[in-house]
């Protein structure tokens, strides 16, 4: 007996057959047609925008060339489009001979050629975060460096125009946002790709006093030892916090350390080796390119991030450590202290020191959060602690 349809028309079981093996073959005949012939931009047809204003065409044709293989031509032109996957990302549209991925902080002219432009070009890059009130001892400090150097000063209190009076500091680039730190300037203005040509970046503080320190020497004992982060050795008498960053003066370099009992669980790790403290580092380009995504964005004293370092670096026991052939005077001046904000009866500089503390303890916790996710995600849980 045939089938009754909705329209109440009987079909035999071998026409109903009949028209589901036609309809298969149109649908494979069809698709085998459309692969045959080139492809046709969906970007020539004039439609409404009216009618269909969700629909993005280019973003479609650069779809359907990555399957097909087929290359979308520009209907203007009827030159073949740009797409180049292996371009950064965003910049697949421009042919790879004109990307330029990285960049530089080297001053420009307004005037002649531009291949004429440097007389030198900078190996070396160095920051201070500073204040006014510190303007002697930073000129003190730029004078010990050498031509190779570029300096870039951040202007925590927004004044600028009383450096002028230094020569060096027309040559400088400064940066003037008030009441940021170093760490919150270098996530902004010192990304890997603009620091690609230095070889080296000095992120220092503003109260170091540099009597015994010779920049170049101290890069020669850097690149001597293998050093990808360092800093140089702290005299006894300036403020030290950790046995690791003191000055010794039986050697040209130091990796690791007798700190108290306890406080290392591991001879090769922080504080007794793979460390240096965050107030007059040095990185290699290599190492910086690690550091700088690991620099939290909302984390601005960087509490933390010294004990942090040795993830950048492999083996970090023998690719960190203290210069002592060149050393540096701690000066502990509490500057950017005083450009907090005083609060329920306290002092400006305890609110910012309680923020420093938060943030050592929020950063270990992300550290420690992130490892473990990440771990999971291949199959390996990790014990509570694993950053000590």
């Amino acid at each position: 007996m045939g089938t009754l349809g909705r329209s109440g028309i009987v079909r035999k079981p071998n026409e109903t057959m009949r028209m589901l093996v036609t309809t298969i073959v149109g649908v494979v005949f069809g698709f085998f047609v459309g692969v045959s012939f080139p492809t046709i931009s969906l970007t020539k047809f004039n439609f409404s925008s009216n009618l269909i204003p969700s629909l993005n065409f280019t973003y479609m044709d650069n779809v359907w060339s990555s399957v097909t293989g087929h290359i979308q031509v520009n209907s203007l032109s009827g030159v073949p489009k740009i797409w180049e996957k292996t371009n950064p990302r965003g910049a697949e549209r421009l042919p790879p001979g004109i990307v330029t991925p990285e960049s530089d902080l080297y001053l420009r002219r307004l005037w002649g050629k531009p291949s004429e432009d440097l007389i030198i070009r900078p190996k070396y890059l160095v920051t201070f975060t500073v204040g006014l009130n510190q303007k002697a001892n930073i000129d003190a400090a730029v004078r010990k460096l050498s031509e190779n150097f570029q300096v870039l000063l951040f202007h925590y209190d927004g004044r600028t125009s009383e450096w002028d009076e230094f020569e060096w500091s027309k040559r400088a680039i400064h940066v003037s946002v008030r009441k940021q730190t170093k760490w919150w300037y270098a996530k902004r203005f010192l990304h890997p790709d603009i620091m690609a040509p230095y070889d080296y970046i000095f992120i220092w503080d503003e109260d170091l006093g540099v009597d015994n320190f010779d920049a170049e020497e101290y890069i020669k004992l850097v690149r001597k030892h293998g050093l990808e982060i360092s800093q140089p050795g702290l005299e006894p008498n300036s403020g030290l916090t950790w046995q690791m960053t003191k000055k010794r003066d039986d050697t040209e370099v130091h990796k690791d350390t007798e700190e108290r009992p306890g406080w290392c669980s591991d001879p090769h790790v922080p504080p007794c080796a793979a460390f240096v403290e965050i107030m007059a580092t040095v990185f290699s380009r290599e190492a910086w390119r690690c550091v700088w995504h690991m620099i939290q964005n909302d984390l601005v004293h960087g509490w933390g991030l010294d004990f942090a370092l040795r993830k950048c670096v492999d083996p970090a026991h023998e690719k960190i450590g203290v210069v002592d052939a060149q050393s540096i005077v701690h000066q502990t001046v509490p500057s950017l202290g005083n450009q907090g904000e005083a609060q329920n009866g306290r002092a400006p500089w305890e609110g910012v020191r309680e923020r420093c503390r938060k943030e050592w303890s929020m950063f270990q916790d992300r550290m420690d959060n992130a490892e473990k996710a990440y771990y999971k995600t291949i199959g390996i849980e990790l014990p509570n602690s694993i950053n000590s």
